[in-house]
């Protein structure tokens, strides 16, 4: 009988991605590794076809497979979660429902370091991104500082300040189950999907917490890109509350860990800027309040662009810069 501590978890979360669940699914079934795995899906009650074609997997690789269909949407962060409870595994992977893996060795290469070093709690790699439209993969920007092992906490503020290219990409990761539990069970309020709107960052946070990363200088995720996702919605309002929420993730593990960086204290301000920009282009006053009030409560100085966006939302000028902005856009459009 297969020992369950000598097992990789692979999540998969996945709502209403039918056109792209099988090639996410095929890219993990084609790995390559000395250690068994089993892949837990989050099936978030979609409306299109995509448990059934999860099922469809389900069945043809019983031993490996595990659908979770929940009976209503709970939302990624809660499905996550929940999937991650699930896992038998000694170490845990995850691939989104519109990634994949591009490295058949992944999770062998991973799993050989994690296991050559106690040290280390989780290892990453390098990605690309992956165009929906034109189907070409791209790289995201060449890895700043990475070596292939360091004192996690010496990466603490650079995951805590997220970007186009994270410190920590949670999709190209192996890590140990083990640790990420004792966090989850030492500092709870970090992981309750009613309070924060993502899982990665945290989790990354804490596992560089307890000890080293190793990082693997090849790409081994092609990050889907080009369509609307939980970090990239449709609308103004929808950034204005994910990036809003993000943000006091970020400030409240600052806080809590007692983190000192000038480089934080620039990032917070530009988050500011930002959440202030979405309020101007959604017109709502109940944004810009939202932003200003959370201003306040983390104590972020205004630089030069926070007091031009405060210029800028004066209800006179507001209505005149949204006016003519309105009238660029159509301009634009025509030609």
């Amino acid at each position: 009988m297969t020992n369950l501590k000598e097992l990789i978890s692979v999540i998969v979360c996945t709502y209403n991605q039918q056109d792209t669940i099988g090639r996410t699914l095929d890219s993990i079934l084609s790995q390559e590794c000395h250690l068994p795995f089993e892949i837990i899906i989050g099936e978030d009650c979609s409306t299109d076809n995509t448990l059934a074609i999860c099922q469809q997997y389900e069945q043809k690789h019983p031993d490996v497979i595990r659908v979770i269909a929940n009976p209503s949407n709970k939302g990624f962060v809660q499905n996550y979660f929940d999937c991650l409870r699930a896992c038998k595994g000694k170490y845990i992977a995850d691939c989104a429902g519109d990634d994949f893996w591009i490295d058949n060795k992944k999770l062998e290469d991973e799993s050989i370091i994690l296991e050559n070093d106690q040290s280390i709690g989780i290892v990453h790699t390098d990605w690309l991104r992956y165009n929906e439209d034109t189907q070409e993969l791209s790289s995201p920007g060449k890895a700043q500082n990475q070596k292939p092992k360091v004192d996690g906490k010496s990466l603490l503020a650079a995951i805590l300040m997220p970007d186009s290219r994270p410190a920590i990409h949670l999709c190209t990761s192996l890590f140990r189950s083990d640790w990420i539990r004792k966090a989850m069970q030492q500092y709870p309020q970090f992981f309750d999907p009613q309070s924060y709107l993502c899982e990665d960052v945290q989790i990354a946070f804490f596992l560089a917490h307890m000890g080293n990363v190793a990082w693997i200088d090849k790409p081994t995720l092609a990050y889907s890109c080009g369509k609307h996702t939980i970090s990239n919605p449709n609308s103004e309002e929808k950034q204005f509350h994910f990036w809003a929420n993000a943000t006091k993730l970020s400030y409240n593990l600052a806080q809590s860990f007692n983190l000192k960086d000038k480089q934080l204290d620039i990032f917070f301000q530009a988050r500011i800027h930002k959440l202030m920009m979405h309020a101007f282009r959604s017109g709502k006053p109940s944004l810009k309040i939202k932003a200003m009030e959370l201003q306040q409560e983390m104590n972020i100085e205004d630089n030069r662009q926070i007091r031009i966006c405060k210029i800028l939302l004066f209800p006179g000028i507001w209505q005149m810069m949204r006016h003519i902005r309105s009238i660029i856009k159509s301009i634009k459009t025509q030609n």
